[in-house]
């Protein structure tokens, strides 16, 4: 018998139909055994979500300062697994702090140590830095990475602003003003998302994981709009000055954070779309750089 663990942390529910659908197969099949296990909060971040809440995570988030967390459940700690599925969501460019609170938990080291793992983020679009820190984690807890699926809003760059920080807000994830259209991951995609439990499965049985992330692109596990890199990596150094400044000044942290905000919005609707139009006249003299780096992302 093959053990599975499926690890993941939702407010929305989109990041658990995500793993449920996934994982079918593998329950389906008769010769795994699958065991879900939710990351719970000791204090649980509001959903929705309300303006203060929603930004005052920011700091930690892209810090990486975990929180408490509930631990892992003892009969699942005696348990030795042939495979995690690790889901994960992208908060500020970062993994959100639940999933880094449980990559820094004891319970990780035991769970992924010497154990192959997917992990699957659940995101609007740029998840490429989040997951530079997810691998930086796996490897801390000594976990063996086969393979990454990317699940994101296939909405443009702005749109998908608008209509994610609506459903956060509102915690609805329907259309916006009849013409904007529904947040998230599309139910298209997350209902077929089996087929790359399937792939999983076959790797699970054939213990062998050398040629799963190949599998998984056939199944277009990951796609990549390569300006996304540009703006991902522009975005964690900004964000980096700004959070070490916010932690440092905790003392005006509320106000820092409503410049930030301001700043941000700035951000996305000015200086971003100016940042596109520098990338396309550069394109042409960078298109190999460009190739190389969503070769990488694609990759695990």
């Amino acid at each position: 018998m093959k053990n599975v663990l499926v690890v993941y942390f939702t407010q929305s529910g989109q990041l658990a139909q995500i793993a449920q659908n996934i994982a079918k197969p593998l329950v389906d099949d008769p010769g795994i055994n699958v065991i879900f296990h939710e990351i719970k909060m000791v204090h649980p971040f509001p959903f929705p979500w309300d303006s203060e809440s929603f930004f005052d995570v920011f700091p930690e988030s892209f810090q990486q300062i975990p929180a408490p967390i509930h631990p892992v459940p003892q009969e699942i700690l005696n348990i030795k697994f042939d495979i995690v599925l690790l889901h994960y969501q992208v908060w500020y460019l970062s993994p959100s702090i639940p999933t880094t609170s449980f990559l820094k938990s004891a319970d990780a080291a035991i769970l992924l140590d010497n154990t192959p793992v997917v992990t699957i983020n659940g995101s609007r679009n740029m998840w490429f830095q989040a997951q530079e820190k997810v691998k930086a984690l796996l490897r801390a807890n000594g976990a063996l990475l086969k393979g990454n699926i990317a699940m994101v809003d296939r909405a443009g760059n702005l749109i998908s602003v608008i209509t994610i920080v609506k459903w956060m807000y509102s915690g609805k994830k329907e259309k916006y003003l009849g013409i904007f259209p529904k947040p998230g991951v599309s139910e298209a995609e997350i209902n077929s998302a089996g087929k790359f439990g399937f792939a999983i499965a076959k790797a699970l049985h054939a213990a062998s994981y050398d040629g799963l992330q190949d599998e998984l692109l056939r199944l277009d596990a990951v796609r990549i709009r390569p300006f996304l890199l540009t703006v991902d990596k522009t975005g964690s150094k900004i964000f980096t000055k700004w959070s070490v400044i916010i932690l440092k000044k905790s003392g005006i942290r509320k106000k820092l954070l409503k410049v930030f905000v301001v700043y941000l919005a700035l951000a996305i609707w000015l200086i971003s779309p100016i940042v596109f139009i520098l990338y396309l006249i550069k394109y042409p003299f960078i298109q190999g750089k460009i190739k190389k780096q969503v070769a990488y992302y694609k990759g695990v």
